[in-house]
């Protein structure tokens, strides 16, 4: 074979799973590939079962950084692993990249290492390991690789792949749009911007900030430039971002042959769980422009939204309409925001995103044009191709885009037909200085959204739910701010389940605010809730239904001198639900 795929997953052959894409990329342009999932680390067996690639060995933690797919927020081992078979855990290792990385090259001296996955692109520059407490140098240097392949990887796969194919060596490598290398010296100094150094960033706060606001700068693809940053007598060196793909190299790479299924072996050992989801759905667009502080999104996707051609969709959706396994449903058409289907802006096509504004933060620019026509009619036509019963939007919508006048039809539509039930939205809090940090729209956005929904579902004969996702313990948010995000819930009669325990993801803002205290661009000072004590109180004032929150919820209102609270937040005890509100009866059923 050419190229040899190592991951951390078990191998599903599906789009929303990044080792089948590149695998089924490079197959298509002609290249032999083969793919050892979940090996055994501990012996170079597993790793040599498919011999020697003849050109790389590609590896990927999987879908999930490993640590976050190890660890809850508290650092405790996580129960189960959707993606592994029948949900066990232990099939991978922590710092999975780094371990592979050390096989593979006892395994095969002298082989190219490619480095790429949300692992290796989120720790490509000096970050703060949330786990380790410490700020790590980059994952390049650690797990010794050639070159690491950032974002979504496709074209930067295939280079590599022609340019070793050519007879270049890995050190013939160099300015390949979305990767990273190791060098002595950086070649065109004049034209890159100089971050601090590894040395820097590890011991100081400031240097640390100061690093993040440059390489976040410098993301955009029209308007980032190289960037190097010197650890110890080297220099990591990370080249641009590559260029949006076209709506048509999109299309090529989803139409691709992927069987949707896991691999057989599977099948006697409880088959993997991610893939139960989004077997039926399509991936209808990336990239994402919310830009929010604590996501990975805008770092590995990109700022600019890139959408697939309606004609591919639905030549996709014709044929998972003509499988077997198929009953009637199209769970999800969408991507990180599903009501971004579409969305475009003069400027993305050829100047990139704006560098002195977001597109969506303080409140959404009016040069941003939803795909709302487009993305109804597109539904439409789904939902009449034989064999369609339903086509349901199942990702997450931005609800700051739904209050806009513009949007209503839209809104209506979908909650009529195109939502199964329940709708996600993730407002994240409530308190202003909270949605501030975090890069979220403020409070009465959201209460405008409720009054709209409110309003729209009062004329649905089968009502529509949200799901509201809230996170607790983000920087700035304290046990004042836990409060008042538990008293709207409380107005509102809802005991939310969605709860995230905040985990600074690395080279992300949220987890510089995390690092040093101050928000790294404004260089505002916020309260981080470090220790699990602070997190848990946090918590249970957001489900104070919940029987073990009980103890919790005292103390918190204890240590905020809102002991006068107690009663509404714990009520009578009871199972589930609203404090103090009676569990509504099952129904009769009539014979």
């Amino acid at each position: 074979m050419d190229v040899l795929l190592v991951t951390g997953d078990a191998f599903v052959d599906h789009p929303a799973f990044g080792t089948a894409v590149i695998a089924r990329v490079l197959e298509a342009e002609g290249f032999r590939v083969g793919v050892v999932a979940q090996p055994d680390w501990r012996s170079l067996e597993d790793f040599m079962k498919l011999g020697r690639p003849r050109l790389f060995a590609g590896i990927t933690a999987g879908n999930v950084d490993s640590l976050v797919a190890n660890y809850t927020a508290n650092r405790r081992p996580r129960k189960t692993d959707d993606f592994s078979p029948g949900g066990r855990t232990g099939m991978r290792p922590d710092r999975a990249t780094v371990v592979y990385a050390n096989r593979l090259r006892e395994a095969f001296p002298g082989i190219p290492l490619v480095l790429g996955g949300i692992e290796a692109s989120l720790r490509r520059l000096a970050h703060y390991d949330y786990w380790e407490d410490n700020v790590r140098r980059s994952l390049l240097l650690d797990a010794r690789g050639d070159v690491l392949v950032y974002g979504m990887g496709e074209r930067a796969a295939v280079e590599i792949a022609r340019r070793l194919d050519a007879g270049g060596g890995a050190s013939q490598l160099d300015g390949i749009r979305g990767t990273a290398v190791i060098r002595k010296e950086v070649a065109d100094p004049g034209n890159t911007v100089f971050l601090p150094s590894y040395e820097a960033v590890r011991d100081g706060g400031d240097a640390f900030n100061e690093a993040v606001r440059l390489y976040h700068g410098e993301q955009d693809p029209f308007r980032g430039r190289t960037v190097a940053q010197r650890h110890g007598d080297r220099y990591v060196v990370q080249y641009p971002p590559p260029f949006p793909l076209r709506p048509e190299e999109l299309d090529r790479i989803y139409e691709l042959p992927y069987s949707r299924a896991w691999h057989p072996s599977y099948d006697r050992r409880g088959g993997v769980k991610a893939l139960e989801t989004v077997r039926f759905s399509l991936v209808s667009h990336r990239g994402c422009c919310g830009e929010c502080s604590f996501c990975s999104l805008t770092l590995h996707q990109g700022r600019i939204v890139q959408s697939r051609s309606a004609g591919s969709l639905l030549r996709e959706a014709e044929a998972l309409s003509g499988r077997k396994d198929f009953r009637g449903t199209i769970s999800d058409v969408g991507g990180p925001t599903v009501n971004l289907y579409g969305a475009a802006c003069s400027r993305w096509n050829g100047k990139g995103a704006c560098a002195d504004r977001k597109c969506l933060f303080p409140e959404t620019c009016g040069s941003l044009r939803p795909g709302y026509e487009a993305s109804l009619d597109l539904l439409g036509k789904m939902k009449r191709i034989p064999g369609v019963k339903h086509v349901f939007l199942s990702s997450g919508f931005r609800h700051d885009l739904l209050v806009r006048p513009e949007a209503r039809s839209y809104f209506e539509e979908v909650l009529r037909h195109h939502v199964s039930g329940r709708m996600k939205v993730a407002p994240e809090h409530v308190s202003g200085a909270v949605l501030s940090a975090m890069g979220k729209p403020g409070r009465e956005t959201f209460e405008e959204f409720l009054r709209i929904f409110e309003r729209l579902n009062e004329g649905i004969s089968v009502k529509r739910h949200l799901v509201r996702y809230f996170m607790t313990a983000h920087p700035g948010a304290g046990l004042p701010e836990a409060l008042d995000l538990g008293c709207h819930c409380l107005d509102r009669g809802i005991h939310p389940e969605q709860v995230q325990d905040f985990i600074p993801l690395p080279m992300t803002l949220s987890s510089a605010m995390y690092r040093t205290g101050r928000h790294p661009v404004t260089g505002e000072p916020l309260h981080v809730p470090r220790t699990f004590r602070e997190r848990k109180l946090q918590r249970a004032l957001l489900q104070p239904g919940n029987a073990s929150n009980r103890t919790l919820v005292r103390e918190a209102l204890e240590k905020l001198d809102a002991r006068h609270l107690e009663k509404r937040f714990l009520g009578r005890e009871r199972r589930g639900g609203a404090p103090g509100r009676r569990p509504a009866r099952p129904p009769v059923r009539k014979p």
